[in-house]
């Protein structure tokens, strides 16, 4: 991966959060959303911790509460899922409303919005602050498998190019006089994806002859080496451990 990539998601801002380590960024998350996970479903009064745990991390960040709600709509099929649990659940009816609903639905609506909700926050707050290429060197230093990676990262890298393949095509369509109606024009647009298929199978190749005439044998090489204090583990720690706490008092209380 190049340096420079950054994604829609990424917003630059100079925070003790930016700084972290992404390794450490990236154990924090998935910490925090086990706990989140492992929480009792009626201990309500946690997930408004857990809420305010992640509002101050996104203080921390300098994330405006405006970019992560907006950012939260993402989980927008998973609240229409929810909000039809209490109506198809079985079990003990009650009336709220004058419609009849499910109580083991209604805690199950309320099990999905509250845990999808802190997940997707602590995911997107992590996007937010984290550059893309930096998430994969993260998940690198973690011990994923490395092919697995180099999988990813030319996934991800290659996927613009040919997003911005098509938008060149595109545009030499429209320059053209070419505007998709209707059926008619299908042909004009499969002939389109089929030379984007041909050019990126030969960008491919190209790219692939260009490393191994590079030396590559089958890993790439690590280019950033960053070593991690005790003090920033115990920082990126900081919310899955207070997060953990809230969680056994659900449990206790």
């Amino acid at each position: 991966m190049g340096s420079g990539h950054v994604h829609r998601l990424y917003r630059h801002a100079h925070s003790p959060v930016h700084a972290l380590p992404p390794h450490t960024k990236l154990a924090a998350v998935l910490a925090f959303v086990v706990v989140v996970v492992s929480t009792p479903r009626e201990a309500m009064w946690a997930f408004g911790a857990y809420a305010v745990l992640l509002g101050l991390v996104a203080y921390a960040a300098r994330v405006p509460a405006g970019f992560l709600l907006g950012r939260l709509l993402i989980e927008v099929p998973f609240v229409a899922f929810a909000v039809l649990m209490p109506f198809v659940a079985e079990g003990e009816r009650v009336e709220v409303l004058g419609l009849s609903l499910s109580v083991n639905g209604l805690w199950g609506a309320w099990n999905v919005l509250a845990k999808g909700t802190l997940g997707v926050a602590a995911s997107v707050l992590l996007a937010a602050t984290t550059e893309l290429r930096e998430l994969l060197l993260g998940l690198q230093r973690l011990r994923l498998p490395p092919l697995l990676m180099q999988i990813a990262s030319f996934m991800i890298r290659y996927g613009d190019v040919v997003t911005d393949e098509m938008r060149r095509m595109r545009i030499a369509r429209e320059s053209r006089g070419f505007e998709a109606r209707g059926l008619k024009h299908w042909g004009v647009l499969a002939k389109s994806a089929g030379a984007l298929f041909i050019r990126s199978y030969e960008r491919g190749e190209r790219v692939h002859l260009a490393m191994l005439s590079r030396g590559y044998a089958g890993s790439m090489p690590v280019i950033d080496e960053v070593t991690v204090s005790r003090a920033q583990w115990s920082y990126a720690l900081a919310l899955p451990s207070a997060a953990l706490v809230v969680c056994v008092l659900g449990w206790v209380l």
